[in-house]
């Protein structure tokens, strides 16, 4: 890979972090505190409902397919989303609310709607600069700014939180979101003028819209997987930290232990699972990474049940951070495949808002089998739900093996 497209990887993998980070923080890293203060396993599940805008991509993302701010396109709407964001991370720092769920929930919300929003350009812009050969690294480099965000957020800034107090994630991560920002408005990533000659071709083909996106080869089984491989396992993860709180584990440790070494074992899995997928391919890869996250969370069920003790939690921990980690990576490269020339935030919001519908309500379903049931219900439940994905990605994944020959 040459110098220039390094640079625009790594910038790209930069904004994801800066964008990436307070909702991760929120949704995450949070719930810990919130297990703290005496919130109970439903009401740490319908917080993650405050991730719901994400849902709404598709729709977020007409007015940026449509509209150029200024002349300025995808790289002028994700400048003015990313300045607002910052405002209302700065504006929750001050307030705080704790002790008012609803309020707290309201502030949550819009962080993760200003977020998302900005998400759509920033995606948009990176797919039309990458080229096609480089789409799968992207989601790998995508997936470790996740997962270094989750470092960040489920980990490092905990450990801030418990030593300068709950404003001062909020007032960094604002900083931190200013320095991408800034990056935006350089050189680094590359102007979007040049047109792209397939949008006419598009339009005149009747398929120009969102439905036009259903009409590419093997979508069905895209679409199916991209609801079903993340979810269950991602549900998992947000209660992994609770557990290990309500296990007896002190906050500061659950926070580098399963924040930071969770995050960077995710980070490492996604760089190490691009490679993987791109030596062996899609249709071994995708069931391979699918039998992963059912087997994370089929030794969770099983050390709950025997009440094992902190090092095998741990082990488990490790196992599911890895399947995170190589799923997610492979995915982001496959969402930027099927993203059409000339509709590629419109496209990306749609994907966007596929993933978010199933990934928000597997954890508000886990947390009500949890207080119910417990937690080696709640985990043995998550993975024969992946094992019933591991089949149709068998069944299925093949398919998709084509879709990184195209252009």
């Amino acid at each position: 890979m040459n110098r220039s497209l390094m640079a625009k990887q790594l910038a790209f993998g930069w904004l994801h972090f800066a964008l990436a980070l307070p909702s991760i923080y929120l949704l995450l890293g949070m719930p810990l505190v919130l297990r703290e203060q005496g919130w109970s396993g439903t009401q740490i599940g319908l917080l993650q409902l405050a991730g719901l805008p994400a849902v709404l991509k598709l729709v977020m993302a007409i007015p940026v397919e449509r509209y150029r701010l200024g002349g300025g396109g995808y790289r002028a709407w994700a400048g003015l989303l990313g300045l607002l964001l910052g405002l209302a991370l700065l504006g929750l720092a001050y307030d705080f609310p704790l002790a008012q769920p609803s309020r707290f929930y309201a502030w949550v919300l819009l962080i993760s709607w200003l977020a998302t929003w900005a998400d759509v350009p920033v995606n948009a812009l990176a797919i039309r600069c990458l080229p096609a050969q480089e789409r799968l690294r992207a989601g790998g480099i995508r997936s470790a700014a996740l997962f270094l965000a989750a470092v960040v957020g489920g980990g490092l800034l905990l450990v801030l939180h418990q030593r300068a107090g709950g404003a001062a994630p909020f007032v960094l991560m604002a900083l931190l979101l200013a320095l991408g920002v800034i990056m935006l408005c350089g050189r680094v990533v590359t102007a979007e003028a040049e047109k792209e000659p397939e949008v006419l071709a598009v339009s005149e083909r009747g398929d120009g819209g969102a439905m036009g996106f259903f009409h590419q080869p093997a979508v069905g089984v895209w679409v199916a997987l991209l609801m079903l491989l993340f979810p269950f396992v991602g549900a998992g993860w947000v209660y992994l930290k609770p557990l290990m709180l309500d296990l007896g584990m002190p906050v500061e440790q659950v926070a580098w232990w399963v924040g930071v070494g969770g995050g960077v074992t995710g980070a490492l899995a996604s760089l190490a699972g691009q490679r993987l997928a791109r030596g062996i391919g899609l249709g071994r890869a995708v069931p391979l990474f699918a039998g992963l996250g059912a087997l994370a969370l089929a030794t969770l069920g099983l050390v709950s049940h025997m009440a094992a003790g902190q090092s095998l939690w741990l082990w488990g921990a490790g196992l599911i951070a890895c399947a995170m980690g190589a799923l997610s990576g492979v995915m982001f490269g496959l969402m930027m495949h099927f993203a059409r020339a000339g509709r590629r935030a419109l496209d990306y919001g749609l994907q966007a808002s596929l993933f978010t519908l199933s990934r928000l309500a597997v954890p508000v379903l886990a947390g009500i089998v949890l207080d119910r049931l417990g937690y080696p219900a709640m985990f043995t439940a998550l993975a024969l739900c992946m094992a019933a994905v591991v089949v149709l990605a068998l069944l299925g994944s093949r398919r998709l093996e084509a879709v990184l020959q195209r252009p």
